[in-house]
């Protein structure tokens, strides 16, 4: 399956849950669970690692290899899809499960925030770009997808956030990677010799 034709499929299907819970009580507040691998601290931990890995592949491996430049990507992915999702939740302004029973309440202003999930659309933008760089040659990079999954149902379970939430958060996620993978690095561009090159090479 092409880059295109498999962000296509993930933004229908975020729509198409959209719509689903809007009109088919697809949403629903789950049972609180924040017990054993929901730890809150577990997600925490799940979404810096991610970050941190990234990051200092990045940071190492500079723009030069394959590895250094959907690292790069990767970064710029993140910052797509955190810049997004934060003005979208400001936007819809949706009612977390924790505040409310009723998945219908939108545009209710300050303090809610529950659509899309940041958290969901930060995690798997930081995958997406080595899905789509690796996918092909290397079919098992399709594991990263458990990251996100993982992020989607802790989220739901910590009341957070309704089940349509994570479904856009991993769409807009997946969206934001497509883009740096298309057409970054962006922000290797403006950064000195030094990290270009990758910190490996400088010892």
């Amino acid at each position: 399956m092409s880059a295109s034709r498999y962000v296509s499929r993930v933004v229908l299907a975020g729509a198409l849950a959209w719509c689903s819970g809007a009109f088919g009580g697809f949403d629903h507040k789950v049972p609180f669970d924040e017990s054993g691998i929901w730890d809150r601290d577990v997600q925490k931990g799940v979404q810096y690692t991610t970050v941190a890995v990234i990051l200092g592949s990045a940071l190492w491996e500079g723009g030069q290899t394959q590895l250094g430049r959907t690292s790069w990507q990767a970064v710029d992915s993140t910052i797509i899809g955190a810049v997004t999702s934060e003005a979208a939740k400001r936007i819809f302004s949706r009612a977390r499960p924790s505040q409310t029973d009723d998945p219908g309440k939108w545009f209710e202003g300050s303090g809610n925030e529950s659509f899309p999930s940041g958290e969901v659309t930060l995690v798997s933008a930081a995958v997406a770009p080595f899905v789509f760089e690796y996918a092909k040659e290397s079919p098992w990079v399709w594991a990263l997808e458990l990251l996100p999954l993982y992020d989607s149902v802790a989220r739901v379970k910590s009341q957070a956030h309704w089940q349509t939430d994570v479904i856009a958060g991993w769409a807009l996620g997946t969206a934001a990677g497509y883009v740096a993978h298309a057409h970054g690095p962006f922000i290797l561009q403006l950064l000195p010799h030094e990290l270009v090159v990758g910190i490996h090479q400088q010892w």
